[in-house]
């Protein structure tokens, strides 16, 4: 999973900075050999996976459930002033977000009275999206249990390049870490690179 370069929101784009990240992150990325390449459809998004699929001479395909603009409608609230920004920024939520309740929720944290409905929406939408991506590859996501069940091992190498509110819930969803818990103790900064591996083993779950 890589962030987009260092970016010029309006228009979308990169900076220049932004543009050398992504050819050095395409260069590092393709000497470890890089088998599908995937993307927000984001124009920051697609200039950062830009040079890996110019090196390596594969196709971008674009997931429109990765669009950071979803997850902003979903996952940020609006301050006494009307401005809105993420959840795990704003001090009432991250407040929140540390009571024993919530926590004891678990992956269930979206349901307590205090998050709006959309938030929920938010976190099913995602679950749904990354379940059936990652089935696609050939692992089956057990929710109850927090493990993959092993249907197609494979050793290929999956780039994913989106953003960084989208990142909070997307690995939230696919390490099974409470969303409460990932976006208030983990980052993601411009062009970085954050590997999930799923391990060769002879068990049927991982």
């Amino acid at each position: 999973y890589i962030r987009h370069g260092d970016p010029i929101y309006n228009p979308d784009s990169l900076t220049e900075l932004g543009k050398r990240q992504a050819e050095a992150v395409g260069k590092r990325l393709a000497q470890h050999g890089i088998d599908e390449i995937y993307s927000s459809p984001s124009i920051r998004a697609l200039q950062t996976a830009t040079p890996l699929s110019e090196i390596l001479k594969k196709p971008i395909t674009t997931l429109d459930w990765c669009n950071e603009h979803l997850a902003w409608e979903e996952f940020t609230v609006a301050n006494k002033d009307g401005i809105k920004n993420w959840m795990f920024w704003d001090h009432k939520v991250r407040e929140k977000f540390t009571e024993k309740s919530i926590l004891d929720l678990r992956n269930d944290w979206y349901k307590d009275p205090f998050f709006d409905k959309k938030v929920g929406e938010g976190v099913n939408r995602v679950n749904t999206e990354v379940d059936n991506f990652i089935k696609g590859l050939g692992y089956n996501h057990d929710r109850e249990r927090g493990v993959y069940k092993v249907e197609n091992h494979n050793e290929k190498r999956i780039a994913i390049f989106a953003h960084q509110g989208f990142s909070m819930i997307f690995f939230s969803s696919i390490l099974d870490i409470p969303y409460p818990i990932f976006s208030t103790r983990f980052d993601i900064s411009h062009s970085c690179v954050s590997a999930i591996h799923f391990p060769v083993s002879s068990r049927s779950e991982i």
